[in-house]
């Protein structure tokens, strides 16, 4: 059967704009785990989640933590990687997961890292807290610290380890922002989570992140489990020069954790796209001055401006600078003057505060006298 030309073209017309379409929806994603999410590292955008901040048991993840309360010692001179540690009866007693230390020994700081993040040492977790605080209770202050500074509202800490404890959680939202923090604050640490084995006093171990033997674009962070917690994982990968971190918590298996994590990854990959709206300190637009020695100032931002988008909607993103007028002087380098609209097809995004990126000092008052007559003159 014929369809006559015009009904064809119309069918044509209507197939293009719904392939069209299709194309700019990001598709739903589930994953066979409790909870998860999804963020752009270099944004801190949330890309996908499930219940992202629920707190939750986050098992040896915990040890993420741990490893940036030692980190930052080491870099404050508090702590030495070659530095030896007692074992106390504590840390050799501990259950679990281990690296197999006891109190005869006295290994370095740099071997108990490895013995915590690539064997996940809950002995060697202990041996390095009671190194930094004399004891895991006083590091466990020090966790809780540290969260609240990151922002994890969602968070607290009672060990060192993940070891179960009904006021010891963390959500996925938290984790994801940890490693964030974890990957940009100690790039020179956070190598040893590629590892994929470590052997101690003729143990070897492998690392039990084994998404590192799936894909060579993964290059951390950590596992966890328990019965309770389930199989975790947070993990993070980098792509043409863009990483994200993924978490996934209460996973039935370490295989499901380790596919469900993969697969949360490539979808961000695939569907999401970094847009690098303006670098630091570029002039964005001058804004006319008034009753100042300068009679414009540059606007911009003082650190790069990027968007994570979906990538349909990055092709056709627009920004829209609106200056605050009148701005009189003085002006302060730092001080918001105006916002950048960010659209997509016409339809609002996100609003951007834009700063002064120089300073405009008041000027003598035959110049300020002067242009509140102008400005007077303006108003008629």
């Amino acid at each position: 059967m014929r369809f006559p030309r015009t009904i064809q073209a119309l069918f044509a017309f209507f197939l293009v704009c719904w392939v069209a379409v299709a194309q700019a929806v990001v598709p739903p994603i589930t994953l066979n785990a409790r909870q998860w999410v999804l963020i752009d590292a270099r944004t801190g955008e949330v890309l996908a989640g499930k219940d992202a901040d629920q707190p939750a048991e986050p098992a040896s993840i915990t040890k993420l933590m741990t490893a940036y309360i030692i980190f930052g010692a080491l870099r404050d001179g508090r702590l030495r990687l070659d530095q030896s540690v007692p074992v106390s009866p504590t840390a050799w007693k501990m259950g679990g997961s281990r690296m197999f230390i006891d109190p005869k020994m006295a290994p370095t700081v740099e071997q108990l890292l490895r013995g915590m993040i690539i064997q996940s040492g809950n002995d060697a977790s202990v041996a390095l807290a009671e190194a930094v605080a004399g004891s895991e209770e006083a590091f466990t202050a020090l966790m809780n610290d540290a969260a609240k500074k990151l922002g994890m509202k969602n968070s607290h800490f009672m060990n060192a380890t993940g070891m179960p404890d009904p006021q010891h959680y963390m959500s996925p939202h938290d984790i994801a922002l940890l490693a964030r923090a974890l990957i940009d604050e100690f790039p020179q640490f956070y190598k040893i989570y590629s590892e994929k084995e470590y052997v101690f006093n003729g143990i070897r171990q492998p690392n039990r992140n084994r998404l590192l033997w799936l894909d060579p674009s993964v290059d951390g962070i950590k596992t966890g489990h328990t019965a309770s917690a389930g199989y975790c994982l947070a993990s993070s990968a980098q792509r043409e020069g863009r990483r994200l971190i993924a978490v996934v918590l209460g996973a039935p298996s370490d295989e499901v954790r380790v596919q469900e994590s993969l697969k949360l990854l490539n979808y961000g990959f695939q569907f999401f796209d970094a847009v690098k709206l303006y670098d630091a300190n570029q002039t964005v637009a001058t804004l006319r001055v008034w009753k100042g020695e300068k009679k414009e100032v540059p606007v911009g931002f003082t650190s790069d401006v990027v968007l994570t988008l979906p990538r349909e909607d990055a092709k056709h993103a627009q920004a829209r600078f609106v200056g605050e007028e009148p701005l009189l002087a003085p002006v302060s380098k730092g001080q918001p003057v105006g916002r950048v609209e960010v659209t997509v097809e016409g339809k609002p995004l996100t609003t951007l505060t834009a700063v002064a990126l120089e300073d405009v000092p008041q000027a003598g008052w035959f110049g300020r006298a002067w242009d509140a007559l102008v400005l007077w003159l303006k108003r008629w």
